[in-house]
C-alpha cells in the first residue's frame, strides 16, 4: 500500500499533443502577385514587339506612298512647248513609251501603297493583328515581290529613255551647229528642262524602290512568324 506523501508516477501528457491547434497555411501572396506580374510583362513583351514592327512598317510604307506621289506630279506635270513655223508641239511622257511605262508602274504602286497603309493604320488604331489565317502575310508577301518588279522596271525605264534621249539630243545639236543652224539650240534648252525633270522624278521613283525593298523584306519576315 502506498504511502500517502508518495504520489503516482504521471503519465506523459499525450492529450497534449492530440489536441494541438493546426493553423492553416496562409497563402504567400506576394509570391503570387510577383508571378502574375512577371506574367502580365511577358504577355505585353510581343505586344509591344508587334506594335514597334507595325510602325516601323507603316512609317516605310508612308514614305514610299510620298515619294510615289511626288515621282507621279513630276513626271505628269512636266512638259515643254516647241513652236514651230505654224503649229506647236507639246511634248510630255504620253509621247514617248518609255514613260507611259513608268507612268503606270508608278501608278499601280500609288494605288497598292495606300491600301497598304489604310490597311497597317486600321490595325493600329484597332490594337490588333487581322491574320484571316495564314492567308494575309502571304497576299502582302506576294503583292510586295509584284510591286518591286514594277517599280525596278520603271526606275530603269525611265532612266534609261532619259539618258539615251538628252545623248541623241545633244548629238543632233552639234550636227546643226556643223550645219550652222543655231535655231535648234532654243528648242534644246526647253527639251532639256524636260528631261531633267524627267530625271527628278526617276529620282523619286528610285526612294520608293528601295523604301518598298525594305517592306518586302518586313513582310517575309511576317510570313516567317505567322
Amino acid at each position: 500500500m502506498a504511502r500517502p506523501d508518495q504520489q503516482p508516477p504521471t503519465q506523459p501528457d499525450e492529450p497534449l499533443d492530440q489536441t494541438q491547434i493546426q493553423l492553416p497555411e496562409i497563402p504567400q501572396t506576394e509570391d503570387h502577385s510577383h508571378v502574375e506580374i512577371l506574367n502580365n510583362s511577358e504577355s505585353h513583351t510581343p505586344i509591344r514587339k508587334v506594335q514597334v514592327f507595325a510602325i516601323v512598317s507603316l512609317t516605310i510604307r508612308v514614305v514610299t506612298w510620298l515619294c510615289l506621289l511626288a515621282s507621279l506630279v513630276v513626271l505628269a506635270s512636266s512638259t515643254a512647248t516647241i513652236k514651230g513655223a505654224y503649229t506647236n508641239t507639246k511634248v510630255g511622257f504620253n509621247n514617248i513609251y518609255s514613260y507611259r511605262y513608268t507612268m503606270s508602274a508608278i501608278v499601280i504602286g500609288f494605288a497598292y501603297t495606300c491600301f497598304q497603309v489604310s490597311f497597317e493604320i486600321y490595325q493600329l488604331a484597332m490594337g490588333k493583328s487581322l491574320t484571316m489565317g495564314n492567308r494575309l502575310p502571304k497576299i502582302i508577301f506576294y503583292g510586295d515581290k509584284l510591286l518591286l518588279s514594277f517599280l525596278a522596271t520603271g526606275v530603269g525605264a525611265a532612266f534609261g529613255a532619259t539618258l539615251d534621249l538628252k545623248k541623241n539630243l545633244d548629238q543632233l545639236d552639234d550636227t546643226f551647229e556643223l550645219y550652222g543652224v543655231t535655231i535648234f539650240s532654243v528648242y534644246r534648252s526647253k527639251l532639256d528642262n524636260f528631261f531633267n525633270m524627267a530625271y527628278v522624278s526617276a529620282g523619286f521613283l528610285l526612294i520608293a524602290f528601295l523604301c518598298s525593298v525594305a517592306s518586302s523584306i518586313l513582310s517575309s519576315l511576317a510570313l516567317q512568324k505567322s
